[in-house]
Parts: C-alpha cells; sequence; structure tokens
C-alpha cells in the first residue's frame, strides 16, 4: 500500500521502499517506526497509518509524529481513516503525550476530512527539508568518518549520539 500511497501522491518514481525494508523499519531490534492496518471484516487491508516520536522541547513530552495516513479509495468514506487517525490519538492521551502531527500536501482533498476531526492546519511553520546531494554538502563540512561527529576543541571525537561540539552562540568568538 506505501506504493498505491505514492501513486496516490504523484510520485511513485520517488518510492523505493521493499518489503524487507518495511519489516524491517517495523519489527527490528530496536524499531523506531510504528504502524497500524485497518482491514476489512475479511481481513483484507484497507488502509495504514506509519508513525513515529517526536518530542517538544518546550511541553517537555514526546508527541507522535504522523509520517503517512492512507486509506484505500474503495474503502474511503468508511470509517477506517477516521478510526486510525483515533487510535493514534488515544495512543497520546493514554501515554500522556500531547500532540498528533503530520503534514499533508497542499492539494489533498483530505484536508476537508481533518477538518471534521478538529485539526488545525499549522500555517505558521514552514516544512523544510535537506535531502540528496545538498544533505551531502552539508554533511560534508564536518568532514571525517560517516557516524562520527566533531566534538569540541581539545577532546577526541566521539560517536553519535553525542552532540556534535560547541557551538557559538551570542557573545561568544566564532
Amino acid at each position: 500500500m506505501v506504493h498505491e500511497l505514492a501513486e496516490y501522491e504523484r510520485a511513485p518514481e520517488q518510492c523505493h521502499l521493499t518489503a524487507e525494508q518495511l519489516h524491517a523499519a517495523l519489527f527490528g531490534p530496536q524499531p523506531a517506526l510504528h504502524g497500524h492496518l485497518a482491514v476489512d471484516d475479511a481481513d483484507r487491508p484497507l488502509g495504514f497509518a506509519l508513525w513515529f516520536l517526536n518530542f517538544s522541547t518546550w511541553a517537555g513530552v514526546h508527541g507522535i509524529y504522523l509520517e503517512d495516513l492512507y486509506v484505500r479509495p474503495e474503502a474511503r468514506g468508511t470509517g477506517a481513516g477516521r478510526r486510525l487517525l483515533a487510535t493514534l490519538a488515544a495512543i497520546c492521551v493514554q501515554r500522556g503525550y500531547r500532540r498528533l502531527d503530520w503534514s499533508m500536501l497542499d492539494w489533498n482533498p483530505a484536508a476537508g476530512f481533518y477538518a471534521s476531526v478538529e485539526a488545525t492546519p499549522m500555517s505558521d511553520w514552514v516544512s523544510y527539508r535537506l535531502a540528496g546531494p545538498a544533505l551531502h554538502r552539508l554533511a560534508a563540512q564536518v568532514g571525517g568518518v560517516p557516524g562520527e561527529v566533531p566534538a569540541a576543541r581539545g577532546s577526541a571525537p566521539t560517536r553519535e549520539p553525542a552532540r556534535a561540539g560547541r557551538v557559538p552562540h551570542r557573545g561568544d568568538e566564532a
């Protein structure tokens, strides 16, 4: 169904996910991706939600970022999408998470559905993405071994998840 979503979003050539990759992401030793599947009475898949945890530094708690919500065309209007979103909302409430976030293409007619569940468009926030050659050019600015981040001056390099060295702030010398 992920490839169906890519078709729907007019970008099938950009979707390279394999069943093995998805299985590893969901069921590997330390899964960071979570998923829910909507099925009909005969256990046929109708839609899915793939999500991961985010964190609000202001609220001091996790939230859910919904990476993808997809309902097959023949199942739209059946409540499958609402049940998937309600499931994620329930996880947020049960775990004390404060929010459920997602992004949507501006042409997607699901905007009406999202409004029906009282979701608020975040028009004051702009999404950014760093990928491809630009990602590699920026990563090359720190040099070193992939996965290694520079340490503060005078100390040895460390492996992630250590912080990426000292960043000057106002009042410091650059």
